[in-house]
């Protein structure tokens, strides 16, 4: 009986152990698909960043953006399911007189990587833009407000950097 005993004891305690799982929680903080960062820049002064103001953001096919106001610098989220994004660019688009609006279009090419992060939190996407001129390009047209777009990293593996300069 006592042998019995001990066994059941013995059996109950491995159980309690074998029988746990490893908790997957994907913390806070853990790094994702980063965002690519764009920052603004005076193209009289090129060292000088410019704030922008009613800057809206649209993304190809899509009839509502994102807008921006009073800042020198955005996160721009690129598709992670395509090896291109495309993006309307519109100074002043909160303007009334949608005349006075001006829509720049550019096109982003970049290489997708996945990579794998834990089991819990799966997998982030990091992004490596195409050499200039073809890693971003502007559609020209008569009234571009956009002056020129620089690269400054190609590989966009985090948001702790500018990846994009954008100069107007």
């Amino acid at each position: 009986m006592k042998k019995l005993k001990i066994i059941t004891i013995a059996i109950f305690i491995a159980n309690l152990f074998f029988g746990c799982e490893k908790d997957d929680i994907c913390e806070d903080g853990t790094p994702t698909t980063p965002r690519m960062i764009v920052e603004f820049y005076d193209n009289l002064e090129p060292t000088a960043k410019k704030t922008i103001t009613n800057l809206g953001i649209v993304a190809d096919g899509m009839s509502t953006g994102i807008l921006y106001n009073g800042v020198s610098k955005i996160e721009v989220p690129l598709q992670t399911t395509a090896d291109i994004t495309k993006y309307s660019f519109i100074y002043d688009s909160q303007n009334v007189d949608v005349s006075l609006r001006n829509e720049d279009k550019i096109t982003i090419n970049y290489i997708r990587t996945d990579v794998f992060i834990s089991r819990a939190c799966g997998y982030k996407t990091v992004f490596s833009l195409l050499d200039n001129p073809n890693g971003i390009v502007k559609t020209i047209d008569t009234d571009n407000w956009i002056k020129e777009i620089v690269i400054q990293k190609y590989k966009i593996l985090n948001e702790d950097e500018v990846h994009v300069k954008i100069f107007f």
